[in-house]
């Protein structure tokens, strides 16, 4: 219970699904239509080209075309809390969400297809262990990955995948509660269960994953720093210069940003061999990251204020502006604009307005 209360406040999210009933009713469910789906909650935002989308509570994905101004509902075939959304360019992206949900797009996020869900995921886990158990080299872990995988599948859909990292329009991972890993090579048409090829035997929460200069990282609950090591097709750990959770990552120009509790961040310059404590300024836990085209980084906490860096995330300073809510999500709307998002919607700031 403590994990998963850590995980929603992470997420900054209002509600969770309950039983497998009720995710199952929302994975049949598309979203409804509502004019105010852009003041609900937002949990993540991505450019697409020049467009912005954000998505949040009950399938809730909206888009921009005039920098976080006007904001249009797009069409979404469930009604689940998202959690992440990303894009490769301004036509392909991906979505994902509680229940198990991953969402594609192929039109810059206009409209959205179910790629997997929950019972689909569970089912694919437990298929994948049972094999992996039942081989002449199985190990320990594999048979209790197997019995995590038999409660998941009698739990029902209620595990949320919680990031998603693509390094084109068809290779990527997603990544959620309790070590889950998927890897697709073909767009999200089928996956492959990784949550074995992890250095994570306590099945942490991982909260984010992205790419850094061809590597791709994971950061997670209790400290944990994953890399994938290319040649093992696994993620390896590094050494974390910290034990509190961190909830998200950026590729910055100077290296790679965990973030999390209490204001907390590292930065790693050499690939993850080692991570230096930066000051951000911030108290409250670091929940959203997010580079501008120009360099400049951007954190925001869950009370609202935010942080901003011109060196890469080698050092930030404490914008004086801040939202008046809890804050968690952020993109670039422009190089001096940001767009944000949390318990009640959008909001965009200029950077350089006087106005607190």
């Amino acid at each position: 219970m403590q994990r998963r209360s850590m995980l929603l406040a992470a997420l900054g999210s209002l509600a969770a699904s309950g039983t497998a009933t009720a995710a199952s009713e929302v994975l049949d469910r598309p979203a409804g239509m509502s004019p105010l789906a852009a003041q609900r909650l937002i949990t993540g935002i991505a450019r697409a080209g020049e467009r912005l989308v954000a998505g949040g509570q009950r399938g809730h994905i909206v888009h921009s075309e005039d920098g976080g101004r006007v904001w249009v509902q797009a069409l979404v075939p469930v009604s689940s809390d998202l959690t992440a959304v990303s894009f490769v360019d301004a036509k392909v992206g991906y979505a994902t969400g509680h229940d198990g949900v991953v969402l594609g797009t192929r039109d810059g996020g206009h409209g959205w297809t179910r790629l997997i869900e929950g019972r689909q995921v569970n089912t694919l886990v437990l298929e994948h262990m049972q094999r992996r158990a039942a081989a002449s080299d199985a190990s320990e872990q594999d048979r209790k990955l197997l019995a995590e995988a038999q409660r998941n599948a009698e739990a029902g859909p209620d595990k949320p995948f919680l990031d998603l990292c693509f390094t084109s329009a068809n290779e990527g991972f997603v990544v959620g509660a309790y070590g889950l890993i998927l890897c697709t090579a073909d767009g999200g048409r089928t996956w492959e269960p990784w949550f074995d090829r992890a250095d994570n035997p306590g099945l942490l929460n991982l909260y984010a994953i992205r790419v850094h200069r061809g590597s791709i990282y994971i950061a997670g609950e209790g400290g944990l720093l994953l890399k994938l090591d290319r040649d093992m097709q696994r993620f390896r750990e590094l050494t974390s210069p910290y034990k509190g959770s961190y909830f998200g990552l950026a590729a910055t120009k100077a290296g790679v940003l965990a973030f999390g509790m209490r204001g907390n961040a590292f930065i790693s310059t050499d690939e993850g061999a080692a991570w230096k404590a930066v000051h951000t300024g911030l108290d409250a836990s670091i929940v959203g990251g997010a580079v501008a085209t120009n360099g400049t980084v951007a954190l925001v906490d869950q009370s609202g204020g935010i942080a901003l860096s011109i060196d890469g995330g080698l050092s930030f300073t404490r914008s004086s502006l801040r939202s008046q809510v809890p804050l968690a999500a952020v993109a670039f709307a422009s190089t001096s604009s940001l767009v944000l998002g949390g318990p009640r919607g959008l909001r965009t700031i200029d950077l350089t307005s006087k106005d607190k």
